[in-house]
């Protein structure tokens, strides 16, 4: 691996080892680090003064980098960083580094990476190449991590749909004295729904129709600004009189998004006041009637997770 002098030393970690001798007869094997700081994560420099065996390491010394508390991150999160090792040359006063720009991943399942033949003995030993003085050497890194959170969506659609129906009675539609009602909760796809009815009309129809929506309830979506349901729904008013149903239309569908303020999609003009209130329809009998809807969740957007 190519390796390079700077005078400055590693930005976030150093380790020196005053008497590397005797720290490579009794170190067990390998010296763990404190933890230290990088991009609020936690790491471990991890230092094999007679090379990781493991890893054909013999004869060098070999530097792991390890992220502490790796089980803390979300399930298929990785952490990734461009690391880079040094050991420190006295007779030039410069740190040698190796230059690598490879984007090292760190997650779960790989917690570690290093490299196991960083700096052999023979040339450690040679005082003529600077590395070991008075028994004396240094080694560091620098790690940078990288904004490697993606933003975008996910989108997942149904294979089998299942159509959820649910039907509403309001009663004392002629007390009705609010602008608008929603009926139970009813759940379809995960979803929790509503139907909303405006029994005098909302906007340009106020006063002349009735309006009927279906509503999708906030809390059943997250805050971010991509997550999305796409549902296919039909929306019915029951004629109890001539067992007929009116509906507009058979199946509409809309994307429900929390950007959406009302999580609502409907019709303003669903049917004629008039129409709605005639006796000899059917619509509205014992001054109560039957409002329906089925609903079909097709898909899901979600925020893009790696």
């Amino acid at each position: 691996m190519e390796k390079k002098g700077r005078k400055a030393p590693p930005s976030h970690y150093s380790v020196k080892i005053q008497s590397f001798s005797l720290f490579s007869k009794n170190s067990l094997g390998k010296y763990e680090s404190e933890e230290f700081e990088a991009a609020d994560y936690k790491w471990n420099l991890i230092i094999y003064p007679n090379g990781n065996e493991n890893a054909d390491g013999q004869d060098h010394v070999s530097i792991y980098l390890v992220l502490r508390d790796q089980s803390s991150l979300p399930a298929g999160e990785d952490v990734n960083a461009i690391v880079n090792f040094y050991v420190y040359n006295f007779l030039e006063d410069e740190y040698i580094t190796t230059q690598d720009s490879s984007v090292r991943r760190f997650n779960v399942l790989k917690s570690d990476w290093g490299v196991s033949k960083f700096l052999d003995h023979a040339t450690l030993n040679d005082p003529s190449k600077g590395y070991l003085i008075d028994d004396t050497c240094v080694f560091g890194v620098d790690v940078f991590v990288l904004n490697t959170k993606i933003k975008g969506e996910c989108i997942t659609m149904l294979e089998v749909p299942r159509v959820v129906s649910h039907s509403w009675k309001f009663d004392k539609f002629s007390g009705a004295d609010l602008i608008s009602y929603c009926s139970q909760p009813f759940f379809a796809g995960n979803y929790k729904w509503k139907i909303k009815f405006y029994p005098n009309g909302c906007g340009e129809s106020h006063g002349t129709a009735i309006s009927l929506f279906l509503n999708l309830d906030l809390s059943s979506l997250s805050t971010s600004s991509n997550h999305k349901v796409l549902a296919k729904f039909t929306l019915r008013v029951k004629d109890s009189k001539n067992g007929k149903l009116y509906q507009r239309p058979e199946g509409l569908s809309h994307w429900y998004a929390f950007s959406n303020s009302c999580c609502a999609w409907g019709f303003s003009h669903f049917l004629p006041l008039a129409r709605f209130k005639d006796p000899s329809v059917g619509f509205l009998g014992n001054d109560s009637c039957i409002l329906e809807a089925d609903v079909e969740v097709l898909g899901v957007v979600a925020p893009l997770r790696k």
